[in-house]
Order: C-alpha cells, then structure tokens, then sequence
C-alpha cells in the first residue's frame, strides 16, 4: 500500500478530529442559545465566548473537505455527489449561522436579537445534524456502484446511520460545549454549564459511542480501534467525573479526550476503506483505488509540512490571546447609533 495515501489518511483523520473538536464546542454554544440563557446578556456572554475564533474554527472543515479532494479524487467525487443535499442543508445551516451571529448586534430590538439568537441556535443545529450525517455514512457506507455513483433517489442516504451520526455529533456538541462555558464563562453561564456537564452530558455522548461501536462491529474492528474507544469511554468517564467534581478544565480535557479518541476509532475501524459500499463489498472505495498519484501527494505531503505548522501556531496563539473568562460585567450596555444618526441628520437640516 502505497505509504503517502496512508499519511494522508491519517491526515484527513486528523483534519477532522480538529474541526469536532474545535467547532464542537462552536456549534454547542450555538445550539445552547435556544434553550440555555436567562436574558440578553447571559447570551451576550455566550456569543463572546467564541467571538474571537469560531470562524477561524471553520477552516478545519474547508480543509478536510479540500485536502480530500487533492488526495483522494476519487472518494471526494461519490461522497459529496452521494451525499449533495445533506452537503447543501448544511452549509445553509452554516451561512445562517454565521450571518446570524454578525447581523444579531446590527439592530437594538428585542425582535430582532430574538430572530438572529434564533438564526444562530437553528443554524448550528443543522450543521451539526448534518456533518455528523455525511460522516457516519462515509465510516458505515453509502449505495454506490462500481463506478462509485449514486443507487437510488436523492434521498436514499436517509437512514439510521445517518440519524445516529447526527445525534452523535449534535450531542458531543452540547457535552463539549458545556465544559467550555465553564472554563470561558463566569456568573450563572458558567453554572447552569457546570450543572449541564455533570448531569446531562453523558446522556448526549451515547450516540457517539453507539456510532464508534457500530463502525468496528460493521468492519471487523483491530486491536487499535477498539483500543481507541476504550480509550474513548475512558475520558467520557473521566469528563464526568470531573465535571461532578467541578472541576472545569479537567471535565474539559475528558470530554475533549471522548471526541479525539472516539473520531480517531472511526477512522481506524474503516481502515483502509474510505467509502464502504452497502450494495457490493467489491465496488468500496479504498485506499488504493482512490488516491491521487505518488507525485501529487508527494507535493500535497511538502507543502503541508510548511504550512500547516505555521497555521496551528497562528491558532494556537489567537486561543492564548482570548484565554481569559468572559464576565457579565464585561458586556456593556448596547448602543443605540440609528437614532442618534437620524437625530445629528435633522439638526443639520435646513429650516424652511
């Protein structure tokens, strides 16, 4: 097997252990919006909790997506042919999202911070559901023939594994995100979050595991994938426990070790399959009939090596930049700038 298509195998896993567990906590945050503040500026604190990096988080999606395209042409072109409606819902869902979050401060009305709180919770909720969608049905299979095309109507990706990726990655997200607010937040964010992660969050983390477990007893599991959700297990354990204990940024390290452990067994369960096929075993996409040339992934390999050290450094430092708690008393009062705009306008106007 040729080695550079298994560096990138494992690069594309890496890819997007990032964007789950960075967005996660994002998209978290946002779904939380709808049903997990008070009043207007406990949802300030909220949204600046990852003001200074959730569109920065989102890169790691854009990579992945980019990354697999250049590596394997081949799996890139059935999955996202596959999968072209959930694809598109969820990025609707991350448009809305994003407009959502930039427009919701533009106008001093509780109508419309409601529309655009909304906008965000909903946003969030569907690109959640929908990428943990597209990957469980990349790890369990999809209908596609010999020539890796579609089976069947548009919708015939929607299934049980479809559901059960979704949940998985709409529950890590409420699970991930609690313990964030409780590291980044103060004041009763912090403790409605605290009190989330200690009761609820295992709750949202079964979906997840139940995704994990079906991918090795889908593919014949080795020694280092089932290792990988037991390790899984074990810092969901440990998250837990450190969440009962308050003790925020170990529940956070947990949990964060339940999502990089449990991303990482999905793709080593399905190894070397990229996109197993549910109608013959024979037309999977693998390793070795999906994968670019030699010379190509030899330049990607390069390339990669200079850039993305520097990309994790720049991240790395904008995180330590905003380390600090947000505080209620961080937020100040909102501006009112319209009707002192159309205020200054009329006194300049001339008298008839």
């Amino acid at each position: 097997m040729e080695p550079l298509a298994i560096t990138w195998f494992v690069f594309i896993a890496v890819l997007w252990i990032g964007y789950l567990l960075l967005e996660g906590f994002d998209l978290g945050v946002g779904i939380r919006m709808l049903f997990a503040t008070r009043d207007e500026r406990e949802r300030r604190v909220m949204l600046n909790t990852i003001g200074p990096v959730w569109d920065g988080n989102e890169v790691w999606l854009i990579t992945a997506g980019a990354g697999t395209f250049a590596a394997f042409p081949a799996w890139y072109a059935s999955l996202f042919s596959v999968l072209y409606v959930p694809l598109t819902i969820a990025l609707v869902g991350l448009i809305l999202r994003a407009v959502s979050i930039e427009w919701r401060g533009k106008v001093h009305t509780a109508r419309w911070r409601g529309l655009w709180t909304a906008g965000i919770g909903v946003g969030s909720l569907i690109a959640a559901f929908c990428v943990g969608a597209m990957l469980a049905l990349t790890s369990l299979g999809l209908p596609i023939d010999d020539n890796g095309d579609r089976v069947g109507g548009p919708f015939v990706w929607l299934g049980w594994p479809a559901i059960v990726g979704g949940l998985a990655v709409v529950g890590y997200a409420l699970a991930h995100s609690a313990t964030f607010l409780g590291l980044k937040a103060d004041g009763a964010v912090r403790e409605r979050s605290a009190d989330f992660a200690a009761r609820w969050a295992p709750l949202c983390l079964v979906p997840a595991a139940i995704w994990a477990v079906w991918v090795q007893l889908e593919h014949g599991g080795t020694l280092l994938s089932w290792t990988l959700v037991g390790l899984a297990v074990v810092g969901g354990a440990y998250g837990w426990m450190q969440a009962r204990r308050r003790s925020e940024g170990r529940a956070f390290i947990g949990y964060a070790a339940f999502g990089v452990f449990g991303v990482a067994a999905v793709f080593a369960g399905m190894f070397p399959k990229v996109l197993p096929s549910t109608i013959d075993p024979a037309f999977d996409l693998t390793l070795m009939n999906a994968a670019s040339g030699t010379y190509t992934l030899g330049v990607m390999t390069t390339i990669t090596a200079i850039s993305l050290p520097i990309i994790i450094g720049y991240q790395s430092w904008s995180y330590w930049v905003f380390r600090k708690r947000v505080t209620p008393g961080m937020i100040p009062e909102a501006h009112i700038v319209l009707p002192a705009i159309l205020r200054d306008r009329d006194a300049a106007a001339p008298r008839a």
